[in-house]
């Protein structure tokens, strides 16, 4: 079954390079393109997408606010939105996770990882490698300081326990499942079923979402945990 994809992106010509991209996946079909965030929700809900490619900067309604009415919308909770973006001069990326976004992609993503990208969101997953996260955490979270850190109550993680919370404070400081595992001598299985239980337990749509969770509560700073 393919996965149906929007792209949405105010330039026709990036637009038309994402969907010759991904259209050349035999697993994946574009079925709308959007030039802003407004377009973007409507075709979502026209066409029933389960993956959005979203441009942050875009006019009108631009992609932070496209991610926050997806996430929103209970009838959408099956869609998931990829942010694409430059990162390098983009202030908004903690902010889409915060929204709901699963994670990002520089626009300059071989064209063999945008098709893995989408893939992985697609089944429910988050895309944030290691790397990315770490960068991710330095460079947002920390520049926002604790504005970016301090939406949300410290008493929202009572329900783990205190493995959990080892393991949370890792997610949030990028390393991936086997790192967590050699890092709290578990086996990968056992790391990634902590992950799982903390996901559950507080709600979250997947590992972005636990990441945005461990800097708001204050579980983690940027430079470690508490």
């Amino acid at each position: 079954m393919n996965i149906p994809v929007v792209i949405a992106d105010d330039q026709a010509l990036l637009r038309g390079g994402f969907r010759a991209l991904l259209e050349s996946a035999p697993d994946i079909e574009v079925v709308a393109e959007a030039s802003d965030g407004a377009e973007a929700v409507e075709a979502v809900r026209r066409h029933g997408a389960d993956v959005v490619l979203m441009d942050i900067r875009m006019p009108n309604v631009d992609g932070l606010e496209a991610t926050r009415r997806i996430s929103a919308d209970p009838a959408l909770s099956r869609v998931r939105v990829l942010i694409v973006t430059t990162f390098e001069s983009d202030e908004y990326v903690y902010e889409a996770l915060r929204a709901g976004a699963s994670g990002f992609l520089l626009k300059d993503t071989e064209p063999a990882d945008l098709i893995q990208a989408v893939r992985v969101v697609a089944r429910g997953d988050a895309l944030l490698s290691p790397s990315v996260t770490r960068r991710l955490v330095e460079d947002i979270a920390g520049r926002r300081g604790s504005q970016a850190r301090s939406r949300l109550p410290a008493s929202l993680l009572q329900s783990l326990t205190e493995r959990e919370r080892e393991v949370l404070a890792l997610v949030a400081q990028g390393l991936s499942n086997e790192e967590i595992a050699a890092k709290l001598y578990l086996s990968p299985l056992t790391a990634k079923t902590h992950v799982s239980r903390a996901m559950t337990k507080l709600g979250a749509r997947d590992r972005a979402q636990l990441v945005v969770t461990a800097y708001e509560t204050g579980l983690v700073v940027p430079g470690g945990a508490r």
